[in-house]
């Protein structure tokens, strides 16, 4: 009988013996590692040859995030290697890399009846769910949380055993010896890891893992302007020079390449014709494929190049059907209805709550459009089927999802697939989504030779999920002196993450997805609309809206749009009461001491003016969990209309890992950010899309990218990701930097679509 995360709970809540002693029945779990000649294991992690190279498993997808560095470095600090000699390999999909810190936060997707059962990573049931799920997926920056601990303790476990072997050498005490820069050390003798591998891992380390005093950090005051890096990038020569290997980049004997065309986005999709005739005869033309896969209908073609494959494609001119597509103007009203008439659910209220009911004196309304992922590359999977068993090569942030997607899709069991995870370029949680696993597991299948499928960029733009559109009226009460003493936000967004969990984590297509959560209550849409400010009285609801569209993920996700609601109604809020707005932000943020520091270093970083007078600047800030960042955006409006001539920013992550990292993080989430601002909207009729290009999406160029600057607290709190910090806290501070300029309030976004 399958074990499910329901019954689980369900067993547990009726008094079940049984699903207590699953849960503490021990789980044993083979080395993912397979050393190689000259190679030894150390633990799940660590590799080390007898040429004394360190070898480190990597179990998160790098997308540009700099993974592939920060666990690297993190086990070179605590083991003692040199970094000259330190390598990278992708791991394997395996209950020993299960991500329990993102486990923990996703609880109220995989666990909607009780989260707080196991809402924490430490918990058994979080641990049990997640090994078992291998449930090692890359989202909303928990790789350090999740793997710096492991990473650490087994560099440290590794280091005692390398110890413990030349302590046998020389007939001394291990704990007397030191390690660093790849050799073990003692009194002026030294031994290289390489000459020590074999004999240390026949050693049992010992318990708990001997840990240096202080865990791998940079500080920011150690690295001005061309300071050389410790910890340069491991990727980054091979991205320069184009040895990078890719999903894209898969060639394998006999391979045949795949082009595919998509029905539009909506209910009950099908092929309603295409001309084959037109391709008879094509010169490497193959075959063609009829596809349903999570919900939707598709066509791919078949030839030995992909130009060839595309070509044929476009030659047949699929035609589809589909009985609802998606379509935006409904969408409007659908949002609009909710906002007004549909009851909310309250996500978080504190004081007085009956002194927020009714109508507040001031109430504004703020929206975001539909946006669609842009990321450098497209979708492309590479698949070979052969006596049952499927390989699949494929860049994922979800690797076991991907996994059971393309075995569902063939049936096969999930244990009779081989991922070979690969990097992606760019994401930014787009490939949360599995869809070209599915789709080429099946063309493999029915072609018969080894395939690479990759989309086209229309396909990806076609075919891809939106981020939700999101509406807000936020209300507030203000004091004599124009302090807030009441504020209500009434947010309406559909369950976009409750719907996202049920395609990852239950394989359901989009529209059952969006139908299993229609109406439902969705704290995760609105993660961040409660402000870090002191209110007395505060109350934030959700309206789960019911717009017939399925949404995804996207950078930034929920804090991408409460950060632009809540910022730009509290500069509102200043404005109206004649207030300075950075001053009007500090007299409420109370406790929140270190998101002052960054309000404050900022204004001295950008030389803030006040925001007012036609200076063009506007502030904004953010607190998205451990993390706090502050932005002051610089605007101008000239003869060739508005343009952002600087973005200054300061944030505290904590302790920083990789200090030149953690500024490329910042740095790109505010043009990433900035491109929301500018573009990336989607609209949407009869199932397709207004846009299939890069060039129609409004993006900002290199030309249009305005000066940046970035500092760091020198802070001990826990790391924090930087991902996103600067995507959520970017479009308010251009907004109320628009508004200096121009004296004009930009409340919807992307912001283009307003008269400038």
């Amino acid at each position: 009988m399958a074990v499910t995360r329901r019954g689980i709970l369900v067993g547990a809540l009726a008094g079940g013996g049984l699903a207590l002693g699953y849960m503490l029945r021990p789980r044993r779990y083979p080395l993912p590692l397979a050393p190689g000649e000259g190679e030894y294991a150390f633990d799940a992690w660590i590799k080390i040859g007898s040429d004394g190279v360190v070898t480190v498993a990597v179990p998160q997808v790098e997308m540009g995030q700099g993974i592939t560095t920060l666990i690297p470095q993190v086990v070179a600090h605590e083991l003692g290697a040199d970094w000259r000699q330190v390598a990278v390999e992708p791991a394997p999909v395996s209950g020993l890399y299960a991500n329990l810190a993102l486990a923990a936060k996703w609880a109220p997707l995989w666990m909607p009846l009780a989260p707080s059962l196991a809402d924490q990573p430490e918990d058994l049931l979080t641990r049990r769910w997640a090994q078992d799920r291998r449930f090692n997926v890359t989202a909303d920056g928990t790789e350090l949380a999740a793997y710096e601990g492991p990473a650490r303790a087994a560099a440290a476990s590794a280091r005692a055993m390398l110890m413990q072997a030349a302590a046998a050498r020389w007939k001394v005490s291990w704990e007397e010896c030191e390690a660093g820069d790849g050799f073990v050390t003692h009194e002026g003798k030294r031994l290289p890891f390489g000459s020590l591998a074999e004999e240390a891992a026949a050693f049992s380390p010992p318990s708990p893992p001997p840990l240096r005093a202080e865990a791998m950090a940079e500080r920011p005051g150690e690295f001005p302007p061309g300071a050389p890096l410790r910890y340069p990038r491991l990727d980054l020569p091979a991205k320069v020079d184009g040895s990078w290997t890719f999903a894209g980049d898969v060639r394998l004997p006999g391979m045949v390449h795949a082009a595919i065309a998509h029905a539009p986005i909506g209910l009950n999709t099908s092929i309603s014709g295409l001309d084959e005739a037109a391709v008879k005869g094509m010169r490497g033309y193959r075959g063609i494929v009829r596809g349903m896969t999570n919900g939707g209908a598709w066509v791919a073609a078949v030839a030995t190049d992909g130009w060839t494959a595309q070509a044929a494609l476009t030659r047949m001119a699929p035609r589809f059907k589909v009985a609802a597509g998606a379509d935006s103007d409904l969408v409007d009203a659908a949002m609009d209805e909710a906002l007004h008439t549909v009851d909310a659910a309250t996500i978080h209220t504190q004081g007085d709550r009956e002194s927020l009911r009714g109508g507040l004196p001031l109430q504004l309304r703020y929206e975001v459009a539909p946006a669609i992922h842009a990321a450098i590359e497209t979708a492309a999977a590479a698949a070979h089927f052969s006596e049952g068993r499927l390989e699949l090569w494929v860049g994922t942030q979800a690797p076991e999802a991907a996994r059971e997607a393309a075995a569902r899709a063939i049936g096969l069991q999930t244990r009779d697939v081989v991922l070979y995870p690969m990097a992606i370029g760019g994401s930014f949680d787009r490939r949360l989504e599995n869809e070209p696993a599915a789709q080429a597991a099946v063309i493999a299948k029915a072609i018969g030779k080894p395939v690479q499928l990759t989309w086209s960029r229309r396909e990806e733009f076609r075919a891809g999920l939106p981020r939700a559109p999101v509406a807000a009226v936020m209300g507030a009460r203000v004091d004599a002196e124009g302090a807030i003493a009441g504020w209500r936000a009434r947010i309406a967004v559909p369950a976009t993450a409750r719907e996202f969990g049920r395609r990852l984590l239950d394989g359901d297509a989009p529209f059952d997805a969006l139908a299993a959560v229609a109406g439902k209550a969705d704290a995760m849409a609105v993660e961040g609309a409660v402000p870090p400010y002191d209110i007395p009285n505060l109350v934030v609801d959700h309206v789960p809206a019911k717009i017939g569209l399925p949404t995804a993920r996207m950078r930034g996700n929920a804090h991408a749009w409460t950060a632009f609601f809540n910022e730009s109604f509290v500069d509102e809020l200043a404005h109206k009461a004649s207030r300075e707005p950075l001053s009007y932000r500090m007299a409420m943020l109370g406790k929140e001491t270190r998101l002052a520091e960054c309000l404050q270093r900022v204004a001295v970083l950008a030389q803030w003016g006040g925001g007012g007078d036609a200076s063009g600047q506007g502030i904004a800030c953010h607190v998205m969990g451990e993390g706090r960042i502050a932005v002051v955006a610089s605007a101008r409006r000239d003869e060739n209309g508005v343009r952002v001539d600087r973005l200054s920013a300061v944030a505290d992550i904590g302790r920083i890992v990789n200090y030149d990292i953690a500024r490329q993080q910042i740095e790109g989430g505010l043009v990433f950010g900035l491109g929301l601002a500018l573009g990336c909207a989607v609209r949407y009729e009869g199932g397709r899309p207004d846009s299939d290009s890069l060039g129609a999406m409004g993006l900002p160029k290199l030309a249009d990218c305005p000066a940046i600057e970035v500092e760091f607290i020198d802070s001990k709190a826990q790391p924090a990701d930087p991902g996103e910090l600067g995507v959520a806290a970017v479009a308010p501070a251009v907004a109320n930097a628009l508004y200096s300029a121009t004296g004009l309030r930009l409340r919807r976004l992307p912001f283009f679509g307003e008269d400038l």
